[in-house]
């Protein structure tokens, strides 16, 4: 994944620097972290942006596909929405079909990172997605899939790119495929990249540089990092190693063990013969109302590649709730990680927060089914909680997909496909593919960013 012309940086000093990043706050040198909020506030009145909800019919380039009704663009790109059928050996959920997104495009996620009076900045882009809230939040330096930056679209290039794919003076700071959400992606994954530069960057009114720690500010409020930026920031190696409660090797044989003791297929179906959904004019949706609904919206926006266009959007029915519980053992702060299963995982599993959830989708059934320990994080005493904001995931494929990211102190024992780690340990993890979900990540990202205090 790493172009050609650039070095893996290796030595002791990075975690050292990453973490003096994050203890800087309140100020960079480039802008104050009060002053972010203006200058998305400037960015979106300096353009022109609206996003409509418009029949399918009313869709230019996409259309349902004679024979499997597939939702798909007509030049084969972009992504498709089909129908997914999988089986598992869980308890509860053994079985169950849904649409699905799938896009087997490798996309880029990228911070462009350079040193400025000796603290590591971070080149943050103030991005218009149609799926987020107030449009216009931080993403990374780069946010592109293949069919973006190869120009499908026929629209302006990705500003930037050049420091991620061509060969040039760099240092990669961190490389990885990750995946992206498995409940509504099929094996969907981006490469999440940080590259050090000493070049010259040419300023754009649409950029400004961050320090870590004004990241770790603005994670605290909703919705104003996007998960793009979040997912890149899980990746970070700022954790060196510390004293836990599990040897590395028995968190790696844990794991090892959860993937192999579950047994998931997923089979691709006609999106027309997914049972117990629907389609009218206007939405894909369940039976029940519950999950999520497909819709069809048409987009302006002055300052992206292509000024205007048309596309589904995936919508969850109610806000979700992703959360870590935490405990000091032994002294040393752990987060409790689950081995979760996704129906567009790559693997069988990967380490997810201690709750990931809609709520909404389970009121419907006995306490007994309902996901573990969602109790006692929506009971939590205000003194437990260290850490909640709201945040949405990928705007340019969900619409106002938000969930509530909470950090709760919590002693409690770790049950079955549960397993007590440290920040550091889920660092090193987040350095390979595959191995820490999405959600995880975005919370991993806070503690990375000092965003919450353990």
């Amino acid at each position: 994944m790493i172009a050609a012309g650039l070095q893996l940086r290796e030595d002791g000093r990075l975690a050292a620097r990453l973490a003096r990043s994050a203890a800087v706050t309140g100020e960079g040198a480039c802008l104050r972290t009060e002053e972010v909020s203006g200058w998305l506030r400037a960015r979106v009145l300096a353009n022109r942006y609206r996003v409509g909800e418009i029949p399918f019919a009313a869709l230019e380039g996409w259309s349902f596909q004679p024979g499997s009704g597939d939702l798909s663009h007509r030049s084969g790109r972009f992504f498709r929405v089909a129908g997914l059928h999988v089986r598992t050996e869980q308890e509860h959920f053994p079985e169950w079909q849904q649409p699905i997104i799938d896009q087997p495009e490798i996309g880029i996620l990228g911070f462009l990172v350079k040193e400025f009076d000796g603290v590591l900045h971070f080149l943050t882009q103030a991005k218009m997605e149609p799926g987020n809230p107030h449009l216009v939040q931080l993403a990374p330096t780069v946010q592109a899939t293949r069919s973006n930056y190869t120009r499908v679209h026929q629209g302006a290039p990705v500003r930037f790119l050049e420091h991620f794919r061509q060969p040039r003076a760099g240092t990669v700071v961190t490389d990885v495929l990750q995946s992206e959400h498995g409940a509504w992606f099929l094996r969907k994954a981006n490469q999440n990249v940080i590259v050090e530069t000493t070049a010259e960057v040419p300023p754009h009114q649409d950029f400004r540089w961050l320090t870590l720690g004004q990241l770790g500010e603005l994670l605290r409020r909703d919705n104003v990092v996007n998960m793009d930026a979040r997912t890149v920031l899980g990746c970070a190696p700022v954790h060196s190693g510390s004293t836990a409660l599990h040897s590395d090797a028995q968190v790696r044989s844990w794991f090892g063990r959860e993937r192999s003791r579950h047994q998931v297929r997923t089979d691709l179906i006609p999106l027309a013969r997914v049972a117990g959904w629907r389609r009218d004019a206007h939405a894909i949706e369940h039976e029940h109302g519950r999950y999520f609904r497909v819709k069809a919206y048409a987009v302006e926006a002055s300052n992206r590649e292509v000024p205007a266009w048309t596309q589904p959007l995936l919508e969850p029915v109610g806000q979700g709730v992703v959360a870590f519980l935490t405990r000091r053992l032994s002294g040393v702060p752990h987060l409790l990680a689950r081995a979760r299963v996704e129906g567009g995982f790559a693997t069988t599993v990967e380490l997810g927060p201690t709750v990931q959830c809609i709520p909404a989708n389970y009121r419907h059934l006995p306490p007994g089914e309902r996901p573990a320990f969602l109790d006692i994080v929506q009971s939590a005493e205000l003194g437990q909680v260290r850490y909640e904001a709201v945040h949405s995931e990928e705007g340019g494929r969900f619409r106002h997909a938000e969930s509530r990211y909470l950090v709760i102190d919590a002693e409690v024992d770790a049950p079955p496909g549960f397993f007590w780690v440290t920040p550091g340990q889920l660092t090193a993890l987040a350095q390979h593919p595959h191995y820490v979900n999405v959600s995880a990540r975005t919370l991993l990202a806070v503690v990375n960013s000092a965003g919450v205090q353990l």
